[in-house]
């Protein structure tokens, strides 16, 4: 290998003082799950791991480390909502992320206000300028490349209703920048924000 490149097996661990794989794939979009258990409990948590997989029928998903109460209520029940995590509830949002027993409700703990939805039966964020209504298509444990199954989950969800706060459309097309969403980096602590300076355009080759 050259002087200049850094390479490791995972499985050696990476010798560095922190682990540069979650840096290296960001910043990624936030999933900020609402859900509901069978009985009635509300939740609330981010996922790192999150994005969209498919155009028609919209499809999202987040990754679970540990089998967390946002899985098992969505297993439950079969639905779930995704919120827009941006600048202005980046601290409501990161506080719904604290460790707490599964009785306690993130929405009273965060200051956030659950809204009924109006497709899922689950609440979303009163106050997230876009949401979405998810119903359950699949969860899958995840698995190592030799089979072994590894403690991650993957909530894969259709999206059955958009919310988007108008002043985030111009003539018709959502704005993306003008939302101020949020963005997990891969240190400690790291969160960035998509801003009007960051755009350029690029068109495919025809």
């Amino acid at each position: 290998m050259p002087d200049n490149v850094h390479f490791y097996r995972p499985d050696d661990g990476h010798g560095l003082p922190h682990n540069p794989f979650n840096s290296i794939i960001g910043p990624r979009p936030i999933g900020w799950i609402s859900s509901q258990s069978a009985a009635g409990t509300l939740n609330l948590a981010p996922y790192s791991f999150f994005n969209a997989f498919n155009y028609t029928p919209p499809i999202i998903g987040f990754a679970s480390v540990g089998y967390k109460d946002s899985v098992r209520n969505i297993e439950e029940t079969g639905e779930f909502c995704w919120q827009l995590s941006t600048r202005e509830l980046a601290e409501p949002m990161n506080q719904s992320c604290a460790a707490v027993d599964a009785e306690i409700n993130e929405f009273s703990l965060s200051g956030l206000t659950p809204a009924p939805s109006q497709i899922v039966n689950v609440p979303h964020v009163a106050e997230a300028r876009v949401v979405f209504e998810c119903r359950l298509s699949q969860v899958l444990q995840l698995t190592s490349a030799a089979g072994d199954a590894v403690n991650t989950w993957l909530v894969l969800g259709e999206v059955v209703g958009v919310h988007i706060d108008q002043t985030l459309l111009k003539d018709g097309v959502y704005q993306t920048a003008a939302a101020g969403p949020i963005l997990r980096g891969g240190g400690p602590a790291d969160y960035f924000e998509i801003t009007p300076e960051q755009h350029f355009e690029m068109h495919r080759p025809g």
